[in-house]
């Protein structure tokens, strides 16, 4: 109670200096009350060229956003105590400036008024539940990202880069067997430009589209559309390979153990295909993984099978360990699946784990497995040896036909 207090004090004294106004296509008829005395108070407004033009005819000193934006976060900061105001489309906090410049100012000294998202506005368009439908950014970030949420029957609502976007996205889709989709481009949402059209992803052919768009999905896939299954342990034939492939059941048995929890970061030391990483990153959009792996073709396959697979932000080392994983951010669970007896790795891995990180190793020759009995000797931990066998053809008739035995050793570092 008391911080509350101290927060009110604050506030009552004009601590909230920093005002974030979410402007529409509208302009200041859109704004409340509010948000206009805070726009007409503040000294300095930054903002888009297009944002300043909406909230015209200004007093203020009005600041276009630099690029990148971030460079003028210093100037923002060096105001501090003075009425400012910065620009933003809709909602500052949904995929805005907003959460950007909460994490430089406390929010006791922000005032934000938000209007409408892009979101909100396309689903009161269109009649979608909000909370049915998944929202997600093309803006400066990669295409592939939309990979994972081609779910058939997904409505899915993606803010655009610019007029190309919904273009590339259908053509994406439509190689990957969604032809049959319902785009919506939603353009220049809540102003007098607005406008929305809609066509199938195969053969997308609409023309003149506006930059401020928003592209809504009705997701449709046919039989052999290639869909991201939201199970661990994924087919392998998704995974482009040369033999190095942590197979499917051994994978979702490993992705168990490694235990992925929301935003942590893992080493996928030895990634051959990159199978372990992906799947780690595919389990949550704010999962983080590190490929480590010394053969250049195979580093160069699994950024391919990473973008293939929706998660092109997967970061690819190419690099010998332990030696590669000198400055790499730290992480929260190290998977071992090439090199388990090359000398000091182990040890190297153990020792970048904070307390409760994991540790999975995985192996298949007898000097690996040595290696693994060894660490298990001397740390504990859990010792598991998994073996599977697939039907194969035996002649006319069918048998099991056994793959090599994986000896596997988990650790949590006290």
């Amino acid at each position: 109670m008391a911080a509350l207090s101290s927060g009110a004090e604050r506030v009552s004294r004009g601590g909230r200096w920093l005002s974030i106004v979410g402007i529409g296509e509208d302009g200041r008829a859109g704004l409340s009350p509010a948000a206009s005395a805070a726009l007409d108070a503040a000294r300095v407004v930054y903002g888009g060229r297009r944002h300043l033009a909406l909230a015209g005819p200004l007093d203020a000193d009005c600041r276009p956003w630099p690029s990148p934006i971030s460079d003028a976060y210093p100037g923002i900061l060096a105001r501090r105590g003075e009425p400012t105001c910065l620009l933003a489309t809709g909602d500052p906090f949904h995929y805005g400036i907003g959460a950007e410049i909460a994490r430089l100012v406390p929010a006791e000294e922000i005032a934000a008024y938000p209007q409408p998202s892009a979101f909100s506005l396309a689903c009161a368009r269109l009649g979608w539940p909000l909370a049915e439908t998944a929202c997600l950014t093309l803006h400066g970030r990669a295409l592939e990202r939309i990979v994972p949420h081609l779910q058939p029957g997904a409505r899915l609502l993606v803010l655009s880069w610019d007029e190309t976007t919904p273009g590339a996205v259908a053509a994406l889709m439509t190689e990957r067997g969604f032809g049959g989709s319902r785009l919506t481009v939603c353009e220049a949402m809540g102003g007098p430009r607005e406008r929305l059209r809609d066509a199938a992803a195969a053969g997308f052919d609409l023309s003149g589209i506006d930059p401020l768009n928003t592209l809504a999905v009705m997701v449709e896939g046919t039989r052999d559309a290639r869909v991201i299954a939201l199970a661990p342990g994924l087919d392998d034939g998704l995974f482009e390979n040369d033999g190095q492939l942590t197979k499917s059941e051994i994978r979702a048995v490993t992705l168990s153990r490694l235990a992925p929890r929301l935003g942590q970061c893992l080493w996928d030391i030895g990634a051959g295909a990159g199978s372990i990483g992906i799947e780690w990153m595919l389990r949550h959009p704010a999962m983080r993984a590190i490929a480590v792996e010394s053969n250049p073709e195979r580093a160069a396959r699994i950024g391919r099978n990473a973008r293939a697979l929706g998660v092109p932000d997967l970061r690819v080392v190419e690099g010998r360990a332990p030696a590669a994983l000198a400055g790499l951010p730290s992480p929260d669970a190290i998977f071992v699946g090439g090199g388990v007896s090359e000398a000091g790795l182990l040890p190297a891995a153990r020792e970048a784990l904070a307390p409760g990180g994991r540790l999975v190793a995985n192996a298949v020759t007898l000097e690996g497995e040595a290696t693994l009995l060894g660490a298990f000797a001397r740390l504990g931990g859990s010792l598991r040896r998994l073996s599977v066998a697939r039907a194969d053809r035996v002649g006319g008739l069918h048998g099991w036909r056994s793959a090599m035995p994986v000896t596997q050793w988990t650790w949590v570092k006290p």
